[in-house]
This record gives structure tokens, sequence and C-alpha cells, in this order.
């Protein structure tokens, strides 16, 4: 029950944040879909679909937003509709919206049915963990609200920096770390990213091994396999009260052996910037490899 109980804790701070890399699918914009290019008044449903619209000079069209989309700051000052997975067909309708824009693995489902039986146009945009995939969701985006002309050189900036961070990581001469993803601790149990998550695709960018490889999404690790994985480098979200102090993590007797506790290594980043996926992605994970091989990128 305990382990259940974590993980549901787990899923709805996930959700909090936008990050659905358990569910994800590939794929590109599922329309029942038509954009809206002359939406004035978009409900917003994801924090990296809300960031790209700023980012695209859309935010005066945004009439409201879900709890996960809190960057910039001036998202805040919108309306919130509710958890993304967790929304009310009343409430977004009630914001009289003319495009409904929302990322893949929002509900609950009877809600997602009600808002495609209506005469709103609502577009669906996919969220692999994968960073050639990005390029693709700013262009999805600018397609469905008539701005392809400001996504396009968005996309192509944010592939480009990509490229280029990838060029640097190859260069990296020290011998690759193995990093490990602990979203929570919960009874001494350790909750970590492993495959199939945005928190082990941004390590593997970062030029590091993700140390949980063996499980798929964010899943407790037994006190074996934390033994066994030997990370040297813990990786956290710095964010509120789901922040991992060293002396939390390292106390634990799972990780007193590992390289990771000997050297008190511990990188704390903000969970939108890390996990969200979009065009601040090849930024962090630059500052992730920075901090997983000082000296060696910039």
């Amino acid at each position: 029950m305990a382990d259940r109980k974590g993980i549901h804790v787990v899923s709805r701070f996930l959700i909090s944040l936008g990050f659905l890399g358990i569910f994800a699918t590939s794929g590109t914009a599922i329309a029942a879909e038509k954009g809206n290019p002359e939406a004035t008044r978009i409900v917003s449903i994801g924090g990296t679909i809300t960031e790209i619209l700023y980012d695209l000079g859309a935010q005066d069209r945004i009439v409201a937003r879900d709890s996960t989309s809190f960057y910039p700051a001036d998202a805040n000052s919108k309306p919130d509709v509710g958890y993304m997975r967790a929304l009310s067909a009343e409430g977004i309708l009630g914001q009289k919206p003319d495009l409904i824009l929302m990322e893949e693995g929002s509900g609950p489902p009877p809600v997602i049915e009600i808002l495609k039986a209506s005469e709103v146009p609502m577009v669906v945009i996919p969220t692999p963990p994968k960073a050639d995939k990005i390029g693709q969701k700013i262009r999805d985006i600018g397609a469905a609200v008539g701005l392809s002309d400001k996504a396009e050189p968005l996309a192509t900036k944010t592939e480009a920096d990509l490229k280029t961070l990838a060029d640097d990581v190859a260069r990296i001469k020290a011998e690759k770390k193995k990093v490990l993803f602990v979203l929570s601790l919960s009874n001494g149990r350790v909750m970590a990213g492993g495959a199939d998550t945005e928190a082990g695709a941004v390590i593997e960018m970062a030029g590091g091994i993700n140390a949980a490889p063996t499980i798929n999404g964010y899943k407790p690790l037994s006190d074996e396999a934390v033994i066994a994985a030997r990370p040297d480098a813990i990786l956290s979200m710095s964010r509120g009260d789901h922040s991992i102090k060293p002396e939390q993590v390292f106390s634990l007797p799972s990780m007193q052996t590992t390289p990771a506790a000997e050297n008190k290594a511990l990188i704390s980043m903000d969970g939108l910037l890390l996990l969200g996926f979009g065009p601040r992605t090849p930024e962090a994970a630059r500052a992730l490899a920075a901090q997983i091989y000082p000296g060696e990128i910039k």
C-alpha cells in the first residue's frame, strides 16, 4: 500500500509540472482538432505549451491556463483551470475559449470527450521525452495559433542549439558519469527516473548515463538497486517542498556507499527548466553537463 500511495503522490506532482513522460507516445499534433489562427481566447493546458505561446508573442491571446503553467512568471496572472489531468469541462468552457491547446495525457478522458464534442477547436500536442521531437512540438503549437512564421525560427534555433550541445558533449574527455534522478524520497525509498522519462533523456543529452535504465517511468528503487546503480551524482528538482537536501539523500543506507555520497554530488535544478522539453531544453542540458563535468563544457 505504501508504494501505491507513493506512486500516486508522485504522479500528482509530475502532473503539477506537466511532465508526462510516463504516458508519452510519439506522433504529430492530433487534430480532431483543428487550430484557430485567429484565436484570441486560448486556454493553454501544459506548462511547455504556455511557455512556447509566450515565446511566440501570443501571451495576450491566452485567456486561461492550467496550474502546470507557471513560467514565465506573468503566466501566473492568468485564470487557472486546474491540474492538466484533473480538468473540468465546465471550468474550461466557462472561459469562452475559441481554441483549446493541451498536452497529450491531459484528462480525465470523459472531460476530453466533452471538450472534443464541443464546437471549440482543440489541438492536442504530443510530448514524447525526446530531444528530436522538440522542434516539431514548437511547430505544431505555432501552426495551431497561426504563427508558423514565428514558430519556425524558434524551432530551428532550438534544434541548432541541441546540435551544438551534442557536439560539445561529444568532446568531453572525462569518463562518463552515472547520474540518478531522484524525484522524491518516501519512507526511505528512492523514487527514481528510469527509461522513457524526461529525466533520463536530459541526463543523456548532458553526456551522462542514466543510473536507472532498467525501470520504465518514475518508480521506486529497492535499496539493492540503488547500491548496484552506484551513481556518481544525484539529480533532483529544486522546487519548493520537493527539493532534496544532501543530508536527506546521502544519509540513506542505500546511498552511503555510492560515489555520489562520497563526493556529496547533488545537483538541483528548476523542474520545469530541466524536464519541460521546450525551447529552454538546450540551456537546461548544457547547465546540467557543466555540473556533471566541471570545466569540460561551458
